[in-house]
C-alpha cells in the first residue's frame, strides 16, 4: 500500500471517550443532542440530530460523544446493517445515545472521513459478524476485536485526496441508484394502477358477486374434527405452507416451509393445485397467492377452490390483489392485524362473463411478465451501482485510488 502505515483502530482512535468531558463543558441543565439508534441511518456519513434533551437527563445510561466524532452500532443487526456516521451539529457540540453505540473519536494522524469510509466497507462488517459474543439477538462486536482491527494509515493529505474521490463517487452513485430504484417502483406502480382500473371499469355483463357464489370451497385451512382416515389426505409426507409464503409478488405461491406427515397433522385437510390462499392474520394479512401443487395450511389462511364453470381462479387472485387495501382496512381495529372469515363472506366483488375473465388475466399476465423484465433490468443496475461502490472501497485502502 505504498508504503503506508498499519496500525490498530485503538491505536488511531479514542474509543468510547469518557463522559466526564460533557460535565465539565455543560451544566446539569443545559441542552444536549440526543441520537437513539432508529435515528442513526445508513450510507449517510453526517447523521442529523432531530431529539435534544437536559444533560442531566441522558448522562447517567447513554453513550456520549461529541462533534466529529464517529459513531457505529455494535450490535446485531445494526451493526450489519452499516449503521454509522459522522457528530456534526450537535447542540452544544455534545450529543448522547444508545448505549449499543461505540465511539472513535480520532488521533491526530486519522482524518474522521478516512475512519468513516474505512468502517463502513462491507469486508470489516463480515468479520465483525463473525467475531460477534453474546446471546441469539443481542449479539456484539467485540471491543478488542475493534481495538486491535488494523488500518491503513497514509499520511493525512493522502487521506483526504482519497476522500475527495470517494465523495465525488458515492454522489454520482447516489444519484444513479436513486434514479434506478425510483424507475423500480415506477414500473411496479403501473402495474398495480392497470390492476386497480382493471376491476372498476366494470362493463357489459359484468355482476357483483360473493366469493363463496364462485367457489366449490371455501374456509379456513385447518378443519378441527376431520377424521384420521380422510382420502383427502396423503399417506406420507405432504407440503405445508403458512402466512409468510403467500405474496402477492409471486402470484403463484412456488415454495413452501416444510413437509408434514399425515400423523403430523391428521386434523389437516389438503387443498388442491389451484386454490387459492389468503393470509389474513400477521405481518402478510392480505396477500394471495394461488397454489402451484397439492398443500395444507393453518387457519390463518383463507382457501378457495374455484368453480371454473363460472369464475378463473387467476382472475380471482388478481381481483382480490386489487382489493388488498380494502380488505386490511376492513380488518384493522385488534392487536394484531386480521382479516376475518366474515369480511369476505360478506364483500361483494366484480365479475366479468368467464370468456372475459380470462381474456382479462391473459393482458395482465403480459403486462406482469413485461414489469418483471422492467424490474430485472433496474435490479441489475442496483447491484452493479453497490458493487461499483464495494470496488472503490477496497482501492482506496489498499492504495490503488
Amino acid at each position: 500500500m505504498k508504503g503506508w502505515a498499519t496500525r490498530p483502530l485503538g491505536e488511531t482512535c479514542q474509543i468510547r471517550p469518557p463522559k466526564s468531558e460533557a460535565s465539565r463543558r455543560l451544566s446539569d441543565e443545559e441542552m444536549v443532542s440526543f441520537v437513539p439508534m432508529e435515528d442513526m441511518g445508513v450510507d449517510q456519513k453526517h447523521f442529523i440530530p432531530t431529539q435534544s434533551r437536559p444533560l442531566n437527563a441522558v448522562s447517567g445510561s447513554y453513550t456520549f460523544f461529541a462533534d466529529g466524532d464517529v459513531l457505529m452500532a455494535k450490535i446485531t443487526p445494526c451493526f450489519e446493517n452499516g449503521k454509522l456516521g459522522i457528530a456534526t451539529g450537535l447542540i452544544n457540540g455534545i450529543g448522547f445515545g444508545s448505549s449499543e453505540y461505540l465511539v472513535f473519536r480520532p488521533t491526530k494522524v486519522m482524518d474522521k472521513e478516512w475512519l468513516y469510509y474505512f468502517l463502513s466497507r462491507s469486508d470489516f462488517r463480515s468479520e465483525g459478524a463473525e467475531r460477534m459474543t453474546g446471546a441469539v439477538g443481542h449479539k456484539r462486536v467485540p471491543k478488542e476485536f475493534i481495538e486491535a482491527y488494523p488500518i491503513p494509515v497514509p499520511p493525512l493529505q493522502e487521506q483526504g485526496r482519497i476522500v475527495g474521490i470517494l465523495d465525488q463517487a458515492f454522489d454520482g452513485i447516489a444519484t444513479a441508484k436513486a434514479n434506478a430504484e425510483k424507475n423500480l417502483r415506477n414500473a411496479r406502480a403501473i402495474f398495480a394502477s392497470h390492476l386497480e382500473t382493471t376491476f372498476t371499469q366494470g362493463g357489459q355483463g359484468w355482476v357483483e358477486k360473493r366469493l363463496s357464489e364462485v367457489s366449490k370451497e371455501f374456509g379456513r385451512g385447518k378443519s378441527r374434527h376431520r377424521p384420521r382416515n380422510d382420502p383427502d389426505l396423503y399417506g406420507g409426507a405432504y407440503p405445508f405452507i403458512q402466512t409468510g409464503d403467500i405474496s402477492n409478488a409471486d402470484h403463484w405461491i412456488r415454495r413452501y416451509c416444510q413437509t408434514y406427515n399425515e400423523v403430523g397433522l391428521s386434523q389437516s385437510r389438503l387443498w388442491p393445485r389451484g386454490t387459492i390462499c389468503i393470509a389474513i392474520v400477521g405481518a402478510t394479512v392480505g396477500e394471495t397467492g394461488i397454489l402451484d401443487f397439492d398443500a395444507c395450511f393453518p387457519d390463518s389462511v383463507i382457501g378457495i377452490v374455484v368453480n371454473k364453470t363460472v369464475a378463473n381462479n387467476e382472475y380471482i387472485e388478481y381481483l382480490l390483489c386489487a382489493n388488498k387495501m380494502l380488505m386490511k382496512e376492513k380488518g384493522k381495529g385488534s392487536a394484531r392485524d386480521n382479516i376475518n372469515m366474515g369480511t369476505f363472506e360478506d364483500q361483494c366483488f366484480p365479475f366479468a362473463p368467464l370468456r372475459q375473465q380470462i381474456e382479462i388475466v391473459e393482458r395482465i399476465n403480459s403486462l406482469g411478465r413485461e414489469t418483471k423484465q422492467l424490474e430485472a433490468i433496474y435490479q441489475k443496475k442496483i447491484t452493479a451501482l453497490d458493487d461499483l461502490k464495494k470496488s472503490l472501497l477496497d482501492q482506496a485502502f489498499t492504495g490503488n485510488l
